[in-house]
């Protein structure tokens, strides 16, 4: 798919299928206008009898327009202008993607004046369209014997001013980055576990490695991380045929000497609670517990393909929790890799297990800051549904800049307390701590174990149980949440550096 800006007159604009906006209550864009003019009124009196009436994501598709060159005209509807946010914005363009799709259009063309959103930031409003337009491009067909039919869309185009083109042309250059990594994470979460084993997740992180010079990629294998001491990471991996991999991401696109950022992912690529064995309903869907690793592999996709002038370190923990008599049991206690011991309570709380060691690895890397993505904990569910990630740190500098980069992104998360009081619910008398802290505050109690094991850098964790993939219907999947706002984040501290 190619995405681009061009220029020119919107009534000679040639394409299979040109986007123009209509105001609520019939109002037409500036675009729409121009056309109108062109054609002598004809959509005018369209607009006029009712067919559309500028509803949000409302459409009306338009044959052979007089005066106009481009094949097919698409009216959609922007709303009222206090409806213009995000979430609409978005719902126009996967609206206007569906009638594109609809009528098998090679191309189209989108006529942005004050398409779908509020934001002034021109750039922010390219970005997302291209984003979005990606996403409902994605089609997963890797395991089904009958591929999908080729989408006959190969370009889209954006029609802005010469003096905008230069900003769009940035725009579209970043929007393509995040869709190649979006659609990275969705992809690697909507294997099943028999093909995404931590092996294979190694082998993505090797190839990405080949591609892009300034990304250098090892993996550490079970004997070196029982050699450095990551008992905690590799207890998970006990009952599982599937060994265990620690998966090291290095991209090298700052100054030498430059501090680190590092992006740790949790990547549990089939999670069946080992002993502690979860019920049988949905436990298909465990094959996304790895889609924090996922979305780090996303956000190095991106990051390479955007060549930021950042120091950026991704690290994966990967592991497969399946039970057998060789697992983990309730009750035993393990060395972690920072030296603390961990009595393992509930094998199903597998994720800090690994996270642990791997937040500890980190420390080698001097970073400026962590981030951990993890798939973490059903409370997060319970108490932010399926719209927002949850965050948790130990710096407010840091969780301040992750929101902030998450409400540039669309891609928003909500922070929840640290707070000391908590810390005693995971208090153990055979070790230095349990592994869980009791049915209240599951996400707040999982959060401050990971706290643990950072006291040496600034760290934050992010909480995507809710939102890194659908469970119902035909959108049943992988999201790729949260690539948009760790992407977000690291070009945010990169224009700071």
């Amino acid at each position: 798919m190619d995405f681009e800006i061009v220029n020119g007159d919107v009534a000679t604009c040639e394409t299979e299928c040109l986007i123009v906006g209509i105001e609520a209550d019939g109002q037409l864009s500036p675009s729409a206008s121009a056309l109108d003019k062109a054609a002598q009124g004809y959509i005018a009196d369209i607009v006029g009898g009712g067919d559309i009436q500028g509803k949000t994501a409302e459409t009306l598709l338009l044959q052979k327009v007089p005066g106009v060159t481009a094949r097919r005209v698409l009216l959609i509807g922007l709303g009222k202008s206090e409806e213009r946010n995000d979430r609409n914005y978005r719902k126009i363009v996967k609206s206007a993607m569906a009638a594109i799709k609809g009528v098998r259009a090679q191309s189209a063309v989108f006529a942005l004046d004050g398409l779908g959103s509020k934001d002034e930031d021109q750039y922010r409003q390219i970005r997302h369209l291209i984003e979005w337009a990606g996403s409902e491009l994605y089609i997963y067909d890797e395991t089904k014997s009958k591929k999908a039919d080729p989408i006959s869309l190969d370009k889209i185009a954006i029609l802005l001013s010469e003096d905008d083109s230069e900003l769009g042309e940035y725009a579209v250059l970043d929007g393509v980055a995040l869709v190649n990594g979006i659609s990275t994470a969705r992809e690697l979460g909507n294997l099943p576990g028999n093909i995404c084993t931590p092996t294979y997740l190694a082998e993505q992180a090797l190839a990405l490695g080949e591609e892009h010079d300034a990304l250098e990629v090892s993996i550490l294998d079970e004997d070196e991380m029982e050699q450095l001491g990551m008992h905690s990471l590799l207890s998970v991996g006990h009952g599982s045929d599937q060994p265990s991999k620690l998966i090291v991401m290095h991209y090298k696109g700052g100054e030498e000497g430059a501090k680190n950022h590092v992006l740790v992912g949790k990547g549990i690529t089939f999670d069946t609670g080992g002993i502690s064995l979860k019920g049988g309903a949905g436990m298909d869907e465990m094959k996304f517990d790895m889609c924090g690793a996922a979305s780090v592999m996303g956000a190095m996709t991106a990051l390479c393909e955007m060549n930021l002038e950042l120091n950026v370190v991704g690290i994966v923990a990967a592991a497969e929790n399946m039970p057998s008599g060789c697992a983990t049991k309730p009750g035993d206690i393990v060395t972690t890799m920072s030296g603390q011991t961990v009595e393992i309570l509930n094998t199903d709380a597998e994720g800090r297990l690994v996270l642990c060691d791997a937040l500890t690895y980190a420390e080698r890397f001097e970073p400026e800051t962590v981030v951990d993505v993890a798939t973490l904990t059903g409370a997060c569910i319970v108490a932010l549904g399926h719209h927002a990630t949850g965050l948790l740190s130990n710096d407010d500098a840091l969780a301040n800049s992750l929101l902030q980069a998450g409400d540039q992104a669309a891609d928003k998360a909500w922070r929840l307390p640290l707070w000391d009081e908590y810390q005693e619910q995971l208090d153990s008398n055979f070790a230095d701590i349990a592994n869980i802290g009791g049915p209240p505050a599951g996400t707040v109690t999982a959060a401050c174990f990971l706290s643990r094991f950072t006291k040496s850098y600034r760290w934050a964790h992010l909480d995507i149980a809710g939102v890194a993939w659908n469970s119902k219907g035909k959108d049943k999947g992988a999201t790729g949440r949260c690539v948009p706002l760790l992407s977000q984040h690291l070009m945010n501290l990169a224009a700071i550096d």
